[in-house]
């Protein structure tokens, strides 16, 4: 599943992990302990993403913030996303957003 993600250019790391943040599989340019963390900063990141979405739907009272398809965190270098539970390390640079963003939502539904 994940290595569909790992030939869209700019990717450097993909990680599946559990709903408690243990990594399941990932593949990149990081080692095991590295794809391990960035899983668990991940599902971390996961859970404040939700807990700020609920907070604006409960404080605007418009529609559809939650659930939240996903998320990013962009640099000037290295970029973090994720949908679902996947998650990938991308080259601010060289890749696709658009296309790595989609193909996470896809991958996600797996």
């Amino acid at each position: 599943m994940i290595k569909q993600l790992m030939i869209l250019d700019g990717v450097m790391a993909v990680a599946q992990f559990r709903d408690d943040g243990v990594l399941v599989e990932g593949m990149g340019m990081q080692d095991e302990s590295q794809l391990a963390g960035l899983a668990m900063f991940a599902h971390d990141y996961k859970r404040i993403v939700q807990g700020n979405a609920d907070q604006l739907s409960m404080f605007t009272q418009v529609p559809g913030w939650t659930p939240p398809t996903g998320w990013l965190v962009r640099g000037a270098q290295v970029t973090v996303c994720s949908v679902g539970n996947i998650v990938c390390l991308v080259d601010s640079n060289n890749a696709r957003m658009n296309e790595v963003m989609r193909e996470l939502q896809d991958a996600s539904h797996w």
